[in-house]
């Protein structure tokens, strides 16, 4: 925490061009929550509402001395790690959620980027497997959609009950992980949350007809992991990001031709002066 008592996080995730998703959504959540945030990037991408084109994985010898400099200055009370892109970005990735760890405990959330909201494929399967073996068993939450819980649990992921078994299947392999499956592709559009130790309850939901539909996993993971390091209760902060994307949605910023981008400001817009 600094010495004006603002926990400062850290977003480790790629560079979307067009701020709907990856570190510059995530900062501006962390802002939204008044929070400091930092950020490593792990990937750029060349994108926009209408799509991915093209990513361009960061070396990881740049990645591993921006968490190493960020580390010896501004070291985090929470950790939100979004898309990674490559194995080499899990290996220095997994690397340094050990050292954060072992020095303060931090709480780490990850929202398993697997393939972007237009189809293109984010991770490989080399980076998948080095993921589950080396990333979740250092981790506290991760927040997958059905299709990320479905690949990470080895089956298929339609329907409520599957929701159930697959966030189960992927716990009794990590037992002391938290899973937060959003289910936005169900309907109603409910959330799955189940705590180390719990048997799991269901956050209900209610669908926001909008265009904005870019970016909300990325928004909510880091919403959730702010209101964690912020004290509140697993259930209290899951609830907390819930509201706080579904205003996003709604107060939508109308560009592009393509998804449109949230609000994740909204909160400050309504409170001050802000354009």
């Amino acid at each position: 925490m600094s010495s004006s008592g603002v926990h400062t996080v850290l977003t480790i995730a790629g560079f979307d061009p067009s701020s709907g998703a990856g570190v510059t959504a995530d900062l501006a959540v962390f802002r939204a929550h008044g929070l400091n945030g930092t950020s490593a990037v792990t990937a750029l991408t060349v994108q926009s509402t209408a799509g991915v084109r093209s990513t361009h994985p960061v070396g990881p010898d740049v990645l591993r001395d921006m968490l190493e400099c960020l580390e010896a200055d501004l070291p985090p009370a929470g950790i939100k790690i979004g898309m990674l892109g490559s194995a080499d970005a899990v290996a220095v990735v997994a690397d340094y959620l050990t050292l954060a760890k072992a020095a303060r405990g931090s709480v780490v959330v990850l929202d398993p980027v697997l393939k972007s909201s237009s189809g293109r494929e984010l991770l490989d399967p080399e980076g998948l497997r080095m993921l589950e073996a080396r990333i979740l068993p250092q981790i506290d939450w991760i927040t997958p959609n059905l299709h990320e819980l479905s690949v990470l649990a080895g089956l298929s992921v339609a329907s409520r009950e599957d929701v159930q078994v697959a966030a189960q299947r992927v716990r009794s392999r990590h037992p002391d992980l938290g899973v937060f499956a959003t289910g936005g592709h169900l309907e109603p559009p409910d959330d799955f949350l189940v705590s180390p130790g719990e048997q799991g309850v269901w956050l209900s939901g209610k669908r926001v007809h909008t265009r904005a539909t870019h970016g909300t996993g990325c928004a909510l993971s880091s919403a959730f992991l702010c209101g964690i390091v912020q004290g509140k209760t697993v259930i209290a902060a899951a609830i907390a990001a819930k509201n706080y994307v579904a205003g996003a949605m709604k107060h939508a910023i109308e560009s592009g031709r393509g998804p449109c981008t949230m609000d994740h400001l909204w909160q400050l817009r309504r409170r001050s002066d802000l354009p």
